[in-house]
């Protein structure tokens, strides 16, 4: 199974990324977490783009706050599909990383989640690593399953309660 790459523009993105650990360990995903900055550690992280798909990851995952150069730094270096997490920091609340994160230009794509939104990234990498592995796809629906079940039984408490 091909790995899924966290990176990160600091640590303190970190409680926001342990969500996206957190999901990923729950499928049984491998991955790598790192810490690269597209502005201090350039080169690392250009290195680090470029090697991506040759050290078997099949999807990387940046989150980065405030000018949120991350993931487009990663992928303008590698054709791995890369996902952007825009971190909330800074007096924005997080609404300029999304826009730093969401408007790449033609030719660079970088899908992005919302704000902090590490667990989406983290199924659209297991759904990404699940187009060619057909048991991460299987618990992908078992997922979608018991979280339909949830909802619904979550529905049939409030219609038993408010409704005559």
């Amino acid at each position: 199974m091909k790995k899924v790459a966290l990176i990160m523009g600091s640590d303190s993105d970190l409680p926001v990324i342990r969500k996206a650990i957190d999901t990923l360990k729950a499928f049984e995903v491998p991955f790598e977490a790192h810490v690269f900055s597209a502005h201090r550690t350039p080169v690392e992280a250009r290195e680090f783009s470029i090697k991506a798909r040759e050290n078997g990851f099949g999807a990387i995952i940046a989150a980065a706050g405030m000018a949120a150069h991350l993931a487009g730094a990663i992928a303008a270096n590698t054709t791995v599909p890369v996902i952007g997490i825009p971190i909330k920091s800074g007096n924005l609340g997080g609404i300029d990383a999304l826009l730093s994160t969401v408007q790449m230009p033609s030719g660079i794509p970088v899908a992005t989640v919302a704000i902090d939104g590490a667990v989406n990234a983290a199924l659209l990498a297991i759904q990404i690593l699940a187009v060619s592995d057909t048991s991460l796809a299987e618990k992908l629906d078992a997922k979608r399953r018991k979280d339909s079940e949830t909802v619904l039984s979550k529905n049939q408490a409030v219609e038993d309660e408010f409704n005559v």
